[in-house]
């Protein structure tokens, strides 16, 4: 079986919270919900978007991210800790209420590489579902990877064969080349291949420093990356006429940010964005004039992301160098915005690709 033919033929159990009509997500329809939710909780964020059909896309109707650091400590303890346990449980309370709030009413809940690679995973998942209501789906790699794909295709470019999407998490970071025939407008992507690696910001920060990060320490980063990156470039790297670089991620994001030199964070101005390769050298080397209260004083960094947004570039340069395409499109969407599709899709709620 082919990657694009196991991708799209991943299995898609839901998540639920305890009380709620949307629980009832996980069986067949007679008419499509009106409100539907997704929850992403990463190693490093909780993401909720809750959203109603609208046309042949969706409209937001609520959201809610913060910053949790679940997988803080688990590349070297094995195991989520108290704290990180403790902040994330309040996240997810924050986003039960919004849930119930918005009458959300199809539902999907994931948590991806920390709850994946932590030895008490089980027991997490058990607490928040007796704290909060919430049942978390463990997603696989290949599923992620998906689910990314379907969030970010409508950033390809309309003109173009295709693009390297790649998502750059907290504990691991998914690679797809996708693509599409151009003498088709109407043709829709198709995943040729895919890989993730099992290093995000978080974890390669917490291996090499986030904080104070030297020139030296920066092209160790890079070259760890590259490693994991070479096989997967090695097969895939050739023919990139007309391809371009599709990125989603808090790094990109940010760096997007920091390029338009905005005063706050604004996704209006950042999603969909195109950065050159001169552009991203430029901004990249600017962070890494900075030092640490600096970064974490800019404002679409912060102090949340500051020991974390070199790690982000330098997984970012690694990909650039293996895949040397001269533009980048910036995603502010992803696992959110797929599940989303993917679910409105399923009750014929929408016809978006």
């Amino acid at each position: 079986m082919d990657d694009d033919t196991r991708l799209r033929d991943a299995p898609a159990a839901r998540g639920g919270v305890q009380g709620l009509a949307a629980a009832a997500g996980r069986g067949a329809k007679s008419h499509a919900p009106d409100v539907y939710a997704a929850l992403d909780l990463g190693t490093n964020n909780c993401r909720l978007l809750i959203a109603a059909p609208s046309g042949d896309n969706f409209r937001v109707i609520d959201s809610f991210s913060r910053i949790v650091r679940l997988g803080e400590g688990i590349s070297t303890t094995g195991m989520i800790s108290e704290a990180a346990i403790a902040r994330t449980i309040a996240a997810l309370g924050v986003c039960r209420d919004k849930i119930e709030l918005r009458g959300a009413q199809r539902l999907r809940l994931i948590a991806t590489e920390a709850c994946r690679a932590a030895s008490n995973a089980d027991a997490f998942l058990a607490q928040v579902a007796r704290d909060t209501g919430i049942t978390l789906e463990i997603i696989d790699r290949e599923t992620e990877a998906a689910l990314a794909v379907i969030g970010c295709s409508p950033l390809l470019d309309p003109g173009g064969r295709g693009a390297i999407l790649f998502d750059i998490g907290g504990g691991s970071s998914e690679l797809v080349r996708i693509e599409r025939d151009p003498a088709d407008p109407d043709a829709k992507p198709r995943i040729k291949a895919w890989m993730s690696i099992p290093l995000g910001v978080v974890t390669l920060a917490e291996k090499f420093g986030g904080q104070s990060v030297s020139p030296e320490c920066y092209a160790g980063m890079v070259e760890e990356v590259a490693r994991h990156v070479a096989p997967f470039a090695a097969e895939h790297a050739g023919d990139l006429g007309g391809m371009h670089l599709l990125g989603t991620s808090g790094t990109v994001t940010t760096l997007a940010g920091v390029h338009l030199s905005l005063m706050r964070y604004d996704r209006r101005r950042v999603d969909g964005v195109w950065m050159s390769h001169a552009e991203l050298d430029s901004t990249i080397a600017g962070l890494m004039a900075m030092n640490f209260q600096e970064r974490a004083a800019n404002n679409c960094v912060g102090p949340e992301r500051a020991d974390l947004v070199l790690a982000g570039c330098a997984i970012l340069d690694a990909i650039r160098a293996a895949f040397p395409l001269p533009r980048l499109r910036v995603a502010d969407r992803g696992l959110r915005e797929g599940m989303l599709v993917e679910m409105m899709r399923a009750d014929g709620a929408i016809r978006l690709a």
